[in-house]
């Protein structure tokens, strides 16, 4: 059965939605939008496959279509979708939270296809394989998009 074992992905899929987001509020839309659709599509799912991986996928395809949408509604502005102004919340100590910051920034700064992969990578521990499948690129455009994106930070 499908939802129990949705449970367990739950931390780590608004963790990456906040990540990619920069807001609480837009990260919690992103997963419950996601875990919505796993469970009107669970007998896509095939049982002895990443569920992860499955529902990393969801997220991003999601992700990317409110991306699609956003910009066909909004003029031509200088606006960050989904990013301006945001920062991903921190302890209270001082250095912590300004290191944060300065990591939010620049991750706001690099074109949206390498911070995906170097969130689901670095942050989410996903092999090159697994980023590829979620993103549905080949491995070696996930392996340039690390590059490119450490390079960038």
């Amino acid at each position: 059965m499908l939802q129990p074992a949705l449970a367990d992905h739950i931390a780590a899929l608004r963790r990456y939605a906040r990540a990619l987001l920069g807001d609480r509020i837009e990260a919690e839309d992103l997963v419950q939008d996601c875990l919505a659709r796993a469970l009107s599509r669970a007998h896509l799912w095939r049982p002895g496959t990443d569920l992860r991986a499955w529902l990393f996928t969801i997220l991003h395809n999601i992700h990317i279509n409110n991306l699609r949408s956003r910009r066909a509604y909004v003029a031509a502005e200088d606006v960050t979708y989904g990013h301006a102004g945001h920062s991903i919340a921190a302890a209270p100590v001082q250095d912590a939270r300004l290191e944060l910051r300065d990591l939010q920034r620049a991750l706001d700064r690099i074109p949206d296809e390498q911070r995906q992969v170097l969130l689901l990578v670095g942050m989410e521990g996903m092999s090159y394989d697994e980023a590829a499948r979620v993103v549905g690129v080949p491995i070696g455009t996930i392996m340039s998009r690390v590059a490119r994106g450490r390079d960038a930070l």
